[in-house]
């Protein structure tokens, strides 16, 4: 399986429009980031986690042809604005399947009225096949996705375990049960927003004692801000095993 990591930002994503803070007029382009998604690829398949504002110039970017769905970690506008940008898909494809949190359901209804209406369809509008996930497993192409639910601040959202991958994005707390599902995996992938806390993300101290906790061969930091710092000052200070992951960057297992 390839991991591609289209965003790694925070839901300003970096740089902000309008600051003057170091890293955001940083000439790095690992400083540069797009809100926060993967792209998931093996076999035949590719699905994409999350498709927030910069979706469309993401794809552009990796130049794709063709997804399978999309996995919604939950209804944030940095994890779903982006929805109106499979059209192309849609209109080559026909309905393109999205997998949501029960929960969200009715959000989505509400934002996106236009794509799941039935009466006065707009013609160029996307269509979907809506199926609704809870904590319970089930099957992407010849894999199995096991949902893992925490707390963002106050609200329940999934994070996902593929084989031994796991993406878990915008997370603050986590249940003792929820966090035995994580054992033995090979790659991690975790927020960590900033250097000082954060009422409903972890921050980078908090993060690292999550890798440190649950033992994953590698881990990969995403979610991003400029308040973390410089990427290549960031990366020196942290464990062997531990990355800051970036735009454009592509992990195979």
């Amino acid at each position: 399986m390839k991991i591609t990591f289209l965003g790694t930002g925070t839901s300003q994503g970096i740089p902000i429009i309008g600051s003057s803070h170091p890293v955001c007029l940083s000439e790095d382009e690992k400083d540069k980031r797009l809100r926060s998604s993967v792209m998931l690829e093996w076999d035949s398949f590719r699905y994409i986690i999350d498709c927030g504002p910069d979706f469309r110039q993401q794809l552009l970017r990796e130049k794709v042809q063709n997804i399978n769905g999309i996995l919604f970690t939950h209804e944030h506008a940095d994890h779903t604005a982006g929805l109106d940008d499979i059209r192309p898909f849609c209109h080559k494809n026909g309905d393109l399947p999205i997998y949501l949190p029960e929960r969200i359901v009715d959000n989505f209804h509400q934002r996106f009225e236009y794509v799941f209406t039935r009466t006065n369809r707009y013609p160029g509008a996307p269509s979907v096949i809506m199926e609704t996930i809870s904590n319970q497993p089930f099957m992407l192409g010849s894999k199995r996705i096991l949902p893992i639910e925490f707390l963002h601040g106050k609200i329940s959202i999934f994070g996902y375990r593929i084989d031994n991958f796991a993406y878990l994005t915008d997370l603050k707390s986590i249940e003792d049960d929820e966090k035995l599902k994580l054992n033995d995996l090979d790659v991690l992938v975790i927020n960590a927003l900033r250097i000082e806390p954060h009422p409903t993300h972890l921050c980078l101290s908090e993060a690292l004692a999550f890798i440190d906790e649950l033992k994953p061969k590698r881990a990969y930091l995403t979610h991003i801000s400029h308040r973390l710092g410089f990427h290549s000052e960031v990366q020196k200070m942290l464990p062997s095993n531990v990355f800051l992951a970036y735009d454009r960057l592509k992990v195979t297992l």
